[in-house]
C-alpha cells in the first residue's frame, strides 16, 4: 500500500468512527468500533472492517444496519474528506478479534488439563 492509500484509510477510519459515535441514532447499530479500513490503489474502493461486541446475531443485525447506511456514511465522508471521488465503501465484520479470543481459551484449555496431569 502506497502512501497516499494508507493516509485515506486512517482518515476514512477516523471519520467513521466519529460518525458512528455522533451521528447515526440507529439503534441496531451496537457497540462498533473500526478496526482497520483497506484502500484500493486506484482510491476508488475501501473496506472497512469493524468489530461488534455482542453475539452473531447483534453482529449481523449492526453489519445490515451499516450496509444499509453506507449512502449517508458515504455522503457525510465526501463533506468531510475533500477528494475528487469518494471511495466506495464496504463493511465487513472483522473476526480476528473472536478467534483470537478462541485460541487463547483453547491454550489455557490445554495448560489446565496438562496442570492436571501432574499433580
Amino acid at each position: 500500500m502506497s502512501f497516499r492509500p494508507e493516509r485515506l484509510a486512517e482518515a476514512i477510519k477516523k471519520e467513521v468512527s466519529e460518525l458512528l459515535t455522533e451521528e447515526l441514532k440507529d439503534p441496531r447499530i451496537g457497540f462498533v468500533s473500526i478496526t482497520s479500513v483497506e484502500v484500493s490503489k486506484d482510491l476508488r474502493y475501501a473496506n472497512i472492517y469493524i468489530s461488534v461486541f455482542g453475539e452473531t446475531a447483534k453482529r449481523k443485525a449492526s453489519l445490515e444496519a451499516l450496509q444499509k447506511a453506507h449512502g449517508f456514511i458515504r455522503g457525510e465522508l465526501a463533506k468531510r474528506i475533500r477528494l475528487r471521488y469518494m471511495p466506495e465503501i464496504t463493511f465487513k465484520l472483522d473476526e480476528s478479534i473472536e478467534r483470537g479470543s478462541r485460541l487463547i481459551a483453547l491454550m489455557n484449555e490445554v495448560k489446565d488439563k496438562d496442570a492436571g496431569q501432574y499433580d
